[in-house]
């Protein structure tokens, strides 16, 4: 959580230089860090009925108390937590946002980048200095089924927000009749399309613990019957023919440019002439809009990418000068009003 500075304290470090700006990136560091070991520990789910004693939340967590004594103490003091009678309490902000119960709550994504930033980013050096990644991210999830159900959960938090705008935006023929979606595993905008269109079907790919939850997504919509759920390598796994529609949501950034071309010719042979491709990105081209965070997530993003996976946030005439190598014509780009990052690319195949 942000260090809470004064507005001559905040002045002292961004607009001038009587203090390193740095200093504040080390608190914020180690706020992260901080909530990162109390969600993993079950501090916040601990303290979900109410207030506690430190030696009480030390018996629900297992944990020793001086230790978790000094931890609720650091919370506290970065504002996850109140502490009143020596009692410690959710904040009201904690309470919203990281209690797994929570509506569209952010624990997943802490949970993510927790590890993230723990595991992988202590050789953040050696990718920059030769250009690639120094591990397989997927492979690695695979090996984390915490991590891994963290992560389908974040992604599909993010298509439970967006999908409603999506289909609306995403041209789908009355007579379309079936989509592939490559690397879906959560199966998120696949039922929010196949609500929409009762004529169509469905075909998941992904990987097979990334599908787990895919199946219990297609099951509490009541549409078995019309996706198949197929496990594979989206580099080799059978996409079968004839689809009019493929969705390349949020991957072609894991990948550099020649196996992002390699993916979007398989997308291509998948397709129908005149079938279309969608892409669901965070380009590098980032929107002028109001001052946010848009910017700041993109290029952290980004970086993330090329170090755990060795690709980045492509532009979008990069995007579109794939997509014309690939075969595709008629190239659109549409910002999602729901994101301040995510675009929609969508591309034809020619006939």
């Amino acid at each position: 959580m942000p260090v809470p500075l004064s507005p001559d304290e905040a002045k002292a470090f961004l607009d001038s230089d009587a203090a390193p700006a740095v200093y504040l990136d080390l608190l914020d560091a180690v706020s992260f860090r901080t909530a990162g070991a109390a969600l993993r520990l079950g501090v916040f789910e601990a303290l979900a009925d109410g207030p506690l004693p430190v030696d009480q939340l030390a018996t629900r967590t297992g944990t020793d108390p001086l230790g978790l004594r000094i931890l609720l103490d650091a919370l506290t003091g970065y504002g996850y937590l109140t502490r009143t009678d020596g009692r410690y309490a959710n904040s009201a902000n904690t309470t919203r946002w990281l209690l797994r119960a929570a509506p569209g709550s952010f624990a997943p994504v802490l949970s993510v980048w927790t590890a993230l930033l723990t595991h992988w980013w202590q050789d953040l050096e050696s990718s920059v200095r030769t250009g690639g990644p120094t591990g397989d991210f997927y492979a690695w999830l695979e090996q984390h089924p915490d991590t891994l159900a963290d992560f389908q959960t974040m992604l599909r938090g993010q298509a439970d927000w967006l999908a409603e705008e999506i289909v609306e935006l995403l041209p789908v023929p009355d007579d379309a009749r079936s989509l592939v979606d490559v690397g879906g595993g959560h199966a998120g905008y696949p039922v929010a399309l196949l609500t929409a269109h009762p004529h169509l079907r469905a075909t998941v790919v992904d990987l097979a613990g990334a599908l787990a939850q895919g199946a219990r997504t297609v099951a509490d919509a009541g549409l078995t019957d019309r996706v198949e759920l197929r496990a594979g390598d989206l580099f080799t796994a059978d996409l079968g023919t004839g689809h009019d529609l493929v969705l390349l949501f949020n991957i072609v950034h894991g990948y550099q440019r020649e196996q992002t071309l390699t993916l979007l010719r398989r997308a291509a042979a998948a397709l129908r002439p005149g079938g279309r491709i969608a892409l669901l990105e965070p380009l590098a081209d980032v929107p002028e809009r109001p001052a946010g965070t848009g910017e700041a997530f993109v290029r952290m993003f980004s970086l993330n990418l090329f170090h755990t996976q060795g690709g980045r946030a492509y532009g979008y005439d990069e995007l579109a000068e794939l997509l014309g190598e690939a075969g595709f014509t008629d190239v659109r780009q549409q910002l999602l009003t729901r994101s301040d990052t995510d675009h929609l690319v969508t591309a034809v195949l020619a006939g």
